[in-house]
């Protein structure tokens, strides 16, 4: 059996309130989605903008000239009838007067019949006299009398009777009833000098007819007002458009030019200064396709350069490297200057082979040839065989070299020949210039990517050399001695080694505080990093202007596109990349 709940029961109010609530939200997501659409236009157009500032000031300028001109036209009118009535009610009064002079009481005989007359004349005797003009007289012990006969009480206030009782000429304007028809009426009141009581004579006056010439005037006025806004409006979007056009058509050839479309030009039309912005801007093209196609044809020539340079030394490297070992291994016999000078010669050969790698490896980089061999890599024992390849190295300037590792494995997807020689060189650079202070290699992970830091605390970066850190063959102070033996490319090969990754290689540094450089790696290969799981800036890095460690700290350094990285030195935070 069911049951109908009653419609003020509680259930079916709480439904109603929910379904009210529903709508309500629909409706204001769906008056939010225009909002934002129509400020995404007008902040986009500005044609919309030209257009729709010129239509509201053209309004209010029109709008408020045909509201004066309105009023004004009003004014005249009821001037003019005012003037008129004014007129008739002085010769109306004198009249009535000489009427009335030859009585003395209004009781004599005679006096009624000249009372009507006198009223008829002043409604209809003058030819002049407007249509539907009333005219009435009244006074103390006076039937009053009007013309035509119509009951003219209500439209006469007593303020205005006070007033002519009084002697005043007044008037008033006043909205009744008169004959069937509703309409505003300008009554005008005089006293009549006569011999007994007072004796007063009013005129009421119609204003419909300029009430009616009023109301065509403004109508006049308004479509008028509104043609020319229209107008103005339509020759706002017509300048507009004329110069809006030409900028977008440079914008659309700009976007074209910035994807590589070198030989996009505008049309050029005219002699005006449209003309001419689009004769300059295609100069302007032809002068960049020029200066570009001739960069590039540099670019390629300075990598053919370098690889043909390359390939070709390796020959003759290879004759000198067998005659140097065979040297080096004889040395024992030689004098102690010429072994000396074999040995020497043995460590050079060594570094000018390094540098021959390294300019290969950049090479192939330029070149777009560079290749990742991804495979799933335990990260673990590649930052331990990094660290014995380097111990004594570390142990010849005293420094000691810390490893903070997690025990379970850290599996990624990575090219591990690679990343090791990004270790191979991050944990070189730090031992090298770690002022004889540990060296921290710190190994973090999360689901989606797995970053390493190399934490030394030496003579550190100055402000600006985040930027330069990674470019080639620079170095912080030329002054100083390699202890490495290094090419001056290390950084540059691991950048773009992070990058083949897809991956980030950041630094961090303060003069005095040692440095920090940060490889972000994703998990699996081809995903996309959003977040690192270990900060760039290390938990003991100077507070910024003296601020409080609150994750507040920025973080400087090559982003994962090269461009200066800055963002929050808390743990996981991606530092944004600014160019």
């Amino acid at each position: 059996m069911v049951t109908a709940l009653p419609p003020d029961s509680p259930t079916v109010a709480s439904r109603r309130l929910h379904a009210a609530r529903a709508l309500w939200r629909v409706l204001a997501a769906r008056a939010g989605r225009l909002a934002a659409s129509a400020h995404q236009t007008w902040r986009r157009s500005l044609q919309l903008r030209v257009v729709t500032i010129t239509l509201v000031a053209s309004s209010l300028l029109v709008g408020g000239f045909a509201y004066l001109i309105a009023d004004k036209i009003t004014s005249i009118l009821l001037e003019s009838a005012e003037t008129d009535v004014r007129l008739r009610l002085q010769h109306g009064s004198d009249y009535a007067g000489k009427q009335f002079r030859t009585f003395n009481q209004p009781q004599e005989a005679q006096f009624q019949d000249t009372l009507d007359g006198t009223v008829n004349y002043l409604a209809g005797g003058d030819p002049t006299q407007t249509n539907g003009v009333v005219v009435a007289i009244t006074g103390t012990g006076i039937i009053a009398r009007t013309s035509p006969a119509t009951d003219v009480g209500p439209l006469i206030s007593p303020q205005l009777r006070a007033s002519v009782a009084a002697g005043n000429v007044a008037h008033q304007i006043d909205t009744g009833t008169l004959g069937g028809r509703r309409t505003k009426y300008l009554v005008y009141g005089s006293p009549v000098p006569t011999n007994f009581g007072q004796v007063e004579l009013y005129y009421v006056v119609p204003l419909d007819r300029q009430d009616a010439a009023a109301r065509d005037a403004r109508a006049t006025v308004v479509a008028t007002g509104v043609a020319l806004v229209l107008l103005l409006g339509l020759l706002a979007a017509l300048v507009t458009r004329l110069v809006v056009t030409p900028v977008r058509v440079a914008a659309r050839t700009a976007q074209r030019l910035s994807a590589g479309l070198l030989d996009q030009r505008m049309v050029v039309n005219g002699e005006d200064d449209l003309a001419l912005l689009a004769a300059s801007f295609n100069q302007m093209a032809t002068n960049l396709q020029r200066q570009i196609l001739r960069l590039e044809e540099m670019s390629r020539l300075q990598r053919r350069f370098t690889s043909d340079v390359s390939h070709e030394l390796r020959t003759p490297l290879t004759t000198v490297r067998m005659a140097a070992d065979l040297i080096f291994a004889e040395r024992d016999g030689f004098d102690p200057a010429v072994a000396r000078s074999a040995e020497l010669l043995q460590a050079e050969l060594d570094r000018f082979e390094e540098l021959l790698t390294d300019l290969l490896e950049i090479s192939r980089f330029d070149a777009g040839f560079a290749m990742l061999d991804a495979e799933p890599t335990d990260l673990v024992p590649v930052v331990h065989r990094v660290t014995e390849r380097l111990a004594g190295l570390a142990e010849r300037v005293g420094v000691t070299i810390e490893l903070d590792l997690p025990d379970p494995p850290v599996i990624a997807e990575v090219d591990p020949r690679r990343v090791e020689r990004v270790l191979r060189n991050l944990v070189g650079n730090a031992v090298e210039h770690g002022e004889a202070k540990p060296v921290l290699i710190t190994l973090g992970v999360d689901q989606n990517a797995v970053a390493i830091t190399v934490r030394d605390h030496g003579v550190g970066l100055k402000p600006g050399e985040e930027k330069l850190v990674f470019n080639r063959f620079w170095r912080a102070d030329p002054s100083r001695a390699r202890q490495t033996g290094g090419t001056g490319l290390g950084l540059s090969i691991s950048l773009e080694d992070a990058r083949l990754h897809g991956g980030w290689l950041e630094a961090w540094g303060a003069p005095g505080k040692g440095a920090q450089f940060r490889l972000t790696l994703p998990a699996r290969a081809g995903d996309r990093l959003t977040t690192s799981p270990l900060r760039l800036v290390p938990a003991d890095a100077p507070l910024p202007f003296g601020g409080p460690r609150d994750g507040g700290l920025l973080a400087i350094g090559p982003g994962s596109d090269g461009a200066l990285a800055i963002g929050p030195a808390e743990s996981g935070d991606r530092a944004q990349v600014t160019s």
